[in-house]
């Protein structure tokens, strides 16, 4: 890796004890080989990565108990190994004409299962391999994953509360710092599940407004003749059952931020209700003709290709060029694997936590067992390709921590078993990734019918995923329009709109109003809960 001096000049590379000079630029422009920590008994050492910066240069790199030294991101001096059950002689990786790398066990006595398989004498892994990411697993001890990417900045931009330090993430890290303090619209785009409304938190905890209202709406969890009233507000009477003044989102945004998720649903009435709010910073109440002036930031957020809805028409132009004032991309998390670990770390912290048992994962508590989360479960976790991204990730790993509660290792369960085993045989056959022209990553899936779905399947997948239907619909591959079906088919299944108001008054008082635990003690959607907690005047 390129050290940096204080006084700007360069220290060489970990590992090689080339210059940047010999290399013949200080940062690379295509990214390299890197070995990034999934894990380690040390759980402070997780993250720490190395660039293998030898590869292409023709040299061998060489990994043992005392080399090489890998450093957390942003960090000068780094740290070997340093695990006694990893052998003091080092195997080998080389690479290969065709852009893949070699490993060769030598004359190591450690032990190295890559990708779930034990590696004997030596294994070749191609180029895309490579680019998806190779777990390696050394002793049962630390696991490591052989990934390329760029070399990490000089200065890291702020965290904003963002986990992770892949090099996607500083990405949107430093789009972030950019936009923050401009008036500009922002539009976020990647797909469900990927942390847009934390973007959008971060903008917002940034820009001037900090100390002003952020209001974040759901624009797919609002029925589409209510969208007017919700976004703008409405007069007394203006429509049926319109029985009082409503304020509307825009008005109780003024001065700050209103985050707008699923963009791509809003209705044609109110693209064009919009469109005029970001031109002039005017509204129109519903049933008024008197404009109001606000002042709010809008965020806003889509998992759609709205270029596309722009062609077939059911998406205005005018108002994709307004809301892009600047556009950032969120990398879904299959792209993003050296952040797997942080990610799982940092879930399973805020899981240990609820249930009374932080020392778990406390390194400096005398009761903390490092391998409680064992390394090969970490391996396992980082090659899924995670559908429902980060939002998935934080539903598995609190069913890990709840289903292992009391229990001296974390054990998957038959959930997360089943999740895991799913992705072994099916992953390569059901998903593909493209890149379409509008630089939005896709995940192609080939969708199930309906009636392949049986009800205990939908019932896990729903429990899993914590009854979010965006969550569930990529979960399971059916179509939003068919997980729909599917729940309205399904006796076992509530919503909402089935439960009485003497039962959401009941857990209301016994969750203290608190939403996430409501649905998860009622075993329906949040948003549905949502709405139906509004309905009641009780949100």
């Amino acid at each position: 890796m390129v050290q940096r001096k204080t006084d700007g000049s360069t220290v060489g590379l970990s590992g090689t004890g080339l210059s940047a000079e010999a290399l013949g630029q200080e940062r690379p422009r295509q990214p390299l080989p890197t070995l990034t920590v999934l894990y380690h008994p040390d759980l402070r050492r997780i993250g720490n990565l190395l660039t293998l910066a030898e590869l292409p240069l023709g040299r061998e790199a060489l990994i043992s108990r005392y080399q090489p030294e890998l450093t957390a991101p942003g960090q000068l001096t780094g740290q070997p190994l340093a695990d006694s059950y990893i052998s003091r002689r080092p195997l080998r990786l080389r690479a290969t004409a065709d852009g893949g790398v070699e490993i060769l066990l030598g004359e190591s006595r450690t032990s190295v299962v890559a990708q779930g398989t034990s590696i004997l004498q030596a294994s070749t892994f191609s180029r895309q391999e490579i680019d998806r990411g190779v777990t390696l697993e050394l002793a049962a001890r630390v696991v490591l994953l052989l990934h390329r990417a760029m070399t990490v900045p000089a200065r890291m931009p702020p965290p904003f509360g963002l986990i992770g330090d892949s090099a996607g993430l500083v990405r949107v890290r430093a789009d972030v710092q950019r936009v923050a303090d401009l008036e500009v619209p922002v539009l976020l785009r990647g797909e469900t599940g990927t942390g847009k409304e934390l973007v959008a938190r971060a903008i917002h905890g940034a820009s001037s407004r900090r100390n002003a209202t952020f209001l974040a709406v759901n624009l797919g969890a609002i029925p589409p003749a209510l969208s007017a009233s919700e976004l703008f507000g409405s007069l007394k009477g203006a429509f049926t059952g319109s029985v009082a003044h409503q304020e509307g989102y825009f008005r109780r945004a003024h001065g700050g931020t209103l985050f707008l998720d699923e963009i791509g649903e809003a209705p044609p009435e109110v693209q064009v209700m919009l469109l005029r709010a970001l031109e002039t910073g005017e509204i129109f109440p519903v049933g008024s003709q008197t404009p109001q002036h606000v002042d709010v930031r809008v965020i806003a957020a889509t998992d759609a290709d709205l270029e596309d809805r722009v062609r077939t028409g059911s998406f205005r132009g005018p108002l994709l060029h307004r809301l892009s004032g600047y556009e950032i991309w969120l990398p879904p998390l299959r792209e993003r694997r050296d952040d797997v670990d942080r990610l799982l770390l940092h879930f399973l912290r805020e899981e240990v936590a609820r249930i009374d048992e932080p020392w778990r994962l406390n390194p400096d508590d005398p009761d903390c067992d490092p391998l409680w989360l064992r390394p090969h479960l970490v391996s396992r976790l980082a090659r899924y390709d995670w559908p429902g991204n980060v939002r998935q990730l934080r539903n598995v790993a609190r069913q890990l921590v709840i289903g292992s509660r009391g229990l001296p290792v974390l054990e998957t369960g038959p959930q997360v078993e089943r999740l895991l085993r799913e992705h072994a045989g099916a992953s390569d056959s059901r998903m593909s990734v493209e890149t379409p022209v509008t630089g939005v990553s896709k995940l192609t899936r080939e969708w199930r019918k309906p009636s392949e779905v049986a009800e205990d399947e939908l019932l896990s997948a729903l429990r899993l995923n914590r009854w979010d239907l965006k969550a569930t619909s990529a979960y399971l591959h059916v179509s939003r329009t068919s997980l729909y079906a599917l729940v309205e088919s399904c006796p076992k299944v509530r919503t909402a709109t089935d439960l009485s108001v003497a039962e959401i008054t009941r857990i209301h008082g016994e969750c203290s109003g608190d939403l996430d635990t409501m649905a998860e003690r009622l075993e329906v959607s949040k948003r549905g809960l949502g709405r139906r907690l509004r309905e009641l005047g009780l949100a």
